[in-house]
């Protein structure tokens, strides 16, 4: 998702957007066209996109209240050309022929991780809680301390791609419940082989990538979207997908390619440039595929 968020005084943020230059160029965007940004977080590619021609509009879509608030805010001026709907994109109602371009950037903001309340980091003790729409129940600490061993393990490796997987859920077991984020990091860093608890990432990393994805039903809400949101570009519009982990991507792959609707216009994923990853080095990961609706 958004990476790059900056917190500033009173809670505003600052946002650079993940290949910015990449998106507005790939989404062709027009004067007088319809855009869709189903992830709009603080609104700096929504920004973009009202900026780079006359007369455009913007719906703009996010299911974290805090993050449409910021948006708001940040696209005041352009308030005229912009609608703003609280919802998952999973659940928004497509309508046939309506956009020009539809732009998702998934995963977890650098607003959720610099926000150490709302758990989704273990760099900073918090709850754990993982909901990106706080209106959801069913939270991280809900996961960790009420599914079962099995359950846990299948989760961490399919979610994951957590090696360890069968090893931290036991250890898990035996030390729940747990309450913080620094609590949960230190048990599974505590678990894991010496060489692995000091490599290249937190030993904790991917456990905590498969709780957010289960928490907020990631996966299956991106299948939805990918099913539904072709539909919704007119003839020659473009859809623009930005992931950030190898299961998003692989989704995102095949979604467009298997889409009848769709003509793929990216062979290889576009990523950023060693000056955009030195200026902003969350975007490292970011890879962005681009699809072009067939003509009728």
């Amino acid at each position: 998702m958004e990476a790059g968020y900056q917190e500033l005084e009173a809670q505003e943020f600052f946002h650079v957007p993940v290949l910015g230059r990449e998106i507005i160029e790939n989404l062709a965007v027009r004067p007088g066209g319809h855009y869709l940004d189903v992830t709009v977080g603080g609104g700096g590619h929504s920004r973009l996109i009202l900026e780079a021609a006359a007369d455009v509009r913007v719906t703009a879509i996010d299911q974290d209240e805090d993050a449409l608030a910021a948006a708001r805010k940040n696209l005041a001026e352009f308030s005229h050309g912009v609608q703003f709907i609280h919802r998952n994109f999973a659940t928004y109602e497509f309508s046939p022929h309506t956009f020009d371009g539809i732009l998702a950037d998934l995963g977890v903001s650098s607003y959720h991780l610099d926000q150490p309340e709302r758990g989704f980091s273990f760099r900073q003790d918090a709850s754990l809680d993982m909901r990106m729409d706080r209106g959801r129940s069913l939270t991280a600490a809900d996961v960790i301390n009420n599914w079962d061993e099995a359950e846990l393990a299948q989760v961490f490796f399919e979610y994951g791609e957590e090696r360890l997987s069968r090893r931290i859920a036991r250890r898990i077991i035996e030390r729940r419940p747990f309450h913080t984020t620094v609590e949960l990091a230190q048990a599974i860093a505590g678990c894991v082989p010496p060489k692995y608890r000091y490599g290249r990432i937190h030993p904790a990393t991917r456990v905590f990538q498969a709780l957010r994805i289960v928490v907020n039903d990631e996966l299956k809400s991106l299948e939805t979207f990918l099913d539904k949101a072709p539909n919704a570009l007119v003839p020659g519009g473009r859809i623009a997908i930005i992931s950030f982990h190898s299961l998003e991507d692989r989704l995102v792959k095949h979604g467009l390619r298997n889409s009848p609707l769709l003509k793929v216009l990216t062979k290889k994923p576009i990523i950023a440039s060693e000056e955009e990853i030195n200026k902003n080095p969350r975007s490292r990961s970011a890879k962005l595929r681009i699809a072009e609706r067939k003509q009728e």
